[in-house]
């Protein structure tokens, strides 16, 4: 006598796609409809029933910073997207090709709106696989936070990577200047570190490189800048002091200041 063994029937496991409707015949229908409100309408009604899937790859990403309305509103926008260029000629599944389609957006709207400091595309890739490593290295280091080599080796970046996008962390909230400083008991601010420009400092510099130069012209064109300059007369009065034309004060002025000008911008060049 032989017996069947049987086995227990498994449970199919759930597609993480399984709210997607099937739209392929409105694909194609659309596919063949010229441009006007008939595949308009119609495109309308797909992206309707594809709203709810766009809509839960959209809570994915809450809690980082951004409204879930508004982070639906932008997978809304990749999910529109997706519909206008699926080609159901290529024999995929639109699903295939709209999830990437909407994570992108969604990425990318994190990318360009959500960050700070402007910082390169690279620079940001680097800040997330350097974030993501972190996290999963805590839950298997007995609470230590990891160090950069092991970082580098988990994610197979090269240490100076890594200490590239550990300097992005902070890039994409950075602190306000009215932020109270840690251990501060007053209300001390970050704002409160930082000081005031000083107009002066320039006039100094400025002074101090011209005197070698003022030094060296002839006697007239020295005595001529003095006199306007720190004396604060008018060229009519040089003229009067110095017995020449005022005009010629006007041009002595003008040839000497335009030298001394050229002289220093050659030293800094």
């Amino acid at each position: 006598m032989t017996t069947t063994r049987t086995h227990p029937k498994r449970t199919r496991s759930r597609h993480p796609h399984d709210d997607a409707p099937d739209t392929s015949a409105e694909f194609r229908k659309m596919a063949e409809l010229p441009d006007g409100p008939e595949k308009d309408a119609l495109r309308q009604q797909v992206v309707s029933a594809w709203i709810p899937m766009a809509e839960r790859l959209a809570r994915q990403f809450r809690n980082r910073g951004e409204s879930l309305e508004d982070l639906q509103q932008v997978a809304a926008l990749g999910l529109v997207k997706a519909v206008m260029r699926y080609d159901p000629e290529r024999g995929s599944a639109f699903e295939s090709f709209a999830v990437p389609t909407v994570v992108g957006e969604v990425k990318r709207h994190f990318r360009d709106h959500m960050w700070g400091l402007h910082v390169p595309r690279r620079v940001q890739e680097l800040r997330n696989r350097v974030r993501v490593a972190y996290r999963e290295l805590s839950t298997t280091l007995d609470g230590r936070g990891p160090s950069i080599r092991q970082v580098a080796e988990h994610t197979g970046l090269a240490e100076e990577d890594v200490l590239l996008g550990m300097e992005a962390l902070d890039s994409y909230t950075p602190l306000s200047l009215d932020a109270e400083l840690p251990g501060s008991e007053d209300g001390y601010s970050l704002v409160d570190t930082l000081g005031n420009a000083e107009p002066g400092f320039d006039l100094i510099v400025d002074r101090e490189a011209l005197k070698p130069k003022l030094s060296r012209l002839p006697e007239r064109e020295r005595q001529i800048l003095y006199m306007r300059f720190f004396c604060d007369m008018t060229q009519s009065r040089i003229a009067e002091q110095l017995g020449i034309s005022q005009m010629h004060v006007s041009r002595l002025l003008s040839r000497t200041c335009a030298s001394l000008c050229d002289q220093i911008m050659a030293d800094a060049s």
